[in-house]
This record gives structure tokens, sequence and C-alpha cells, in this order.
């Protein structure tokens, strides 16, 4: 089975990786990949739609993984928290990417516009 969804939840040096199939089910769940190994990783996946936080960074990964033919789509985070499971594993980078990976699917979600480069001057 192919991987259709995957949601990343972004950080400094190390990230958290969710993908699931077309039956829902977990097929690449890497809790502690580097940023060294993460384009790496992502370009080997075939295109997929992939879910992100949005933030001052994801802007610059969206646009490195829709190079690769993916679909990115950026949300805010306040539309993530709910999907996020609480209880005996609380909050963590894994469980974060797996609530990311869920509302990404989600048909009525609200996704932020990738900036290019271009809209980051303000010279121009």
């Amino acid at each position: 089975m192919t991987i259709l969804y995957v949601g990343i939840d972004l950080a400094k040096s190390v990230f958290a990786i969710h993908g699931v199939n077309e039956a829902g089910k977990p097929e690449l769940i890497s809790p502690k990949v580097t940023r060294a190994k993460l384009v790496e990783l992502i370009a080997s996946l075939p295109p997929c739609v992939i879910g992100i936080e949005a933030c001052s960074g994801a802007h610059h990964w969206a646009r490195q993984f829709m190079a690769h033919g993916h679909t990115v789509r950026l949300m805010a985070p306040k539309f993530v928290s709910p999907y996020r499971m609480s209880g005996k594993h609380g909050k963590n980078d894994a469980a974060d990417a797996a609530a990311i990976c869920e509302a990404v699917q989600r048909p009525n979600m609200r996704f932020v516009p990738i900036k290019t480069d271009i809209s980051y001057c303000t010279l121009c």
C-alpha cells in the first residue's frame, strides 16, 4: 500500500513523521528524523499530501517538499490541537505528528497559503 497522507512535526534538529495509507493505517512512523535525513526521506516517498503546522519555518519546508512533487498544506496550530490524543502518552512530537496527519485529512480544515520566496521581499 502507498502512503497518502503524512504529518510532520517540525522542530530545530529532530522531526517526527507520521504517514498513513489509503486504509488509514499507519505505515510510516518515524519519531526521530534528523534535519539532514528529512528531505531525503520525503524525496523517497511517492507524491502524497503532507500536513505541517504553520510556523516561521513551515513555508521553507513546504517549498522544499513541493519541489519533490508533494502537495503541502499548512494549518494553524489551534486547528490541529483538537486531534491530539491526551492521556497516558501526553503531548510529544510523535503524538503531534499523528494529530497533524489526522487534521490534514479533514474535508473542512482551513489551510494557510504557502508563501513564496518573492512574498518575503519587503523592499520590492
